[in-house]
C-alpha cells in the first residue's frame, strides 16, 4: 500500500492510503469550506489529480458549501438592513398614528413656501406634547364664520396667545389669516417635513413602486436560490 498525498493539492493536512492491489479502483476525495467552496481530488494507481467532482458523482445538496461572494454578501446585508429599518419605522409610525401622538398630512398649497412646499408631508405631534408658541408652525382647523370646519391649514404663529387665540400666517402669504385659532382648533404642531414624497402618492407611482419592490424581491430570491 502507498500513501497518496492530497495535502498539497487541497491545502489541508489530509492523507489517504491507496492499495495498489486494487488495480483500477479510484477514490474521490471532496472537501467543502465556506471560504473555498468545494474542491476534489481523484486518487488512483496513476497518482493524485485535482478534478471537478461533478464529472464523477452528484454531491448531496446538504454537503455542498458554496464559496462566499463578497458582493452578494454586501447586497444581502444592505437589503436585509434596509428591510428591517423600513419595517421598524413603518410599524413605529403606525403605532404613533393610531394613538394620535403623530399625524402625517400632505401639503397641497404653497402658503408656507419655501419652508414647506406643495407635495411635502408635514409630520405633526400633539399640542400636549409640543405646546404651540410664537414661531412654531401649527396645523389648525380652518372654520367659516358660522363655525363650520373647512380644511386643515399649516401656518406659523406670529402672535397672540392661548387665551385670545393665535395670530397665524403662511410664510408666503402677504397677510395673516382671518381666523385666530384657539387651542381646541389646533390639531398638531409641525415637528418636521418629508420633502416631495406626497407628490409620489398617486396610482401610477404606487403601481411602479410595487413593481419595483417585486423586482427587488425577485433578485433577492435569485441570490437565495444560488446559495
Amino acid at each position: 500500500m502507498s500513501k497518496a498525498g492530497i495535502a498539497k493539492l487541497l491545502g489541508v493536512p489530509v492523507e489517504i492510503e491507496y492499495d495498489e492491489s486494487l488495480g483500477d479502483s479510484m477514490t474521490l476525495v471532496t472537501l467543502s469550506s465556506p471560504t473555498r467552496g468545494e474542491e476534489s481530488v481523484l486518487v488512483s494507481k496513476y497518482g493524485v489529480k485535482k478534478v471537478d467532482s461533478k464529472n464523477y458523482v452528484t454531491a448531496p445538496k446538504e454537503r455542498i458549501v458554496p464559496k462566499k461572494n463578497r458582493i452578494r454578501g454586501v447586497f444581502r446585508f444592505v437589503s436585509y438592513s434596509l428591510s428591517w429599518i423600513l419595517a421598524s419605522c413603518t410599524l413605529t409610525f403606525i403605532a404613533l398614528d393610531v394613538t394620535g401622538i403623530v399625524k402625517a398630512r400632505i401639503v397641497l398649497t404653497g402658503s408656507m413656501v419655501p419652508t414647506i412646499n406643495p407635495g411635502d408631508i408635514a409630520i405633526d405631534v400633539k399640542p400636549s406634547i409640543d405646546p404651540p408658541a410664537i414661531g412654531k408652525i401649527v396645523t389648525y382647523t380652518g372654520r367659516r364664520l358660522d363655525g363650520t370646519a373647512v380644511a386643515l391649514f399649516s401656518h406659523r404663529i406670529i402672535g397672540g396667545d392661548l387665551e385670545h387665540g393665535f395670530i397665524v400666517k403662511g410664510d408666503a402669504n402677504p397677510s395673516p389669516d382671518t381666523q385666530k385659532p384657539v387651542l381646541s382648533d389646533i390639531t398638531g404642531v409641525v415637528a418636521f417635513k418629508i420633502p416631495y414624497i406626497g407628490k409620489l402618492l398617486n396610482t401610477r407611482d404606487i403601481i411602479l413602486g410595487l413593481l419595483g419592490s417585486f423586482g427587488i424581491w425577485l433578485i433577492r430570491d435569485a441570490f437565495r436560490e444560488e446559495e
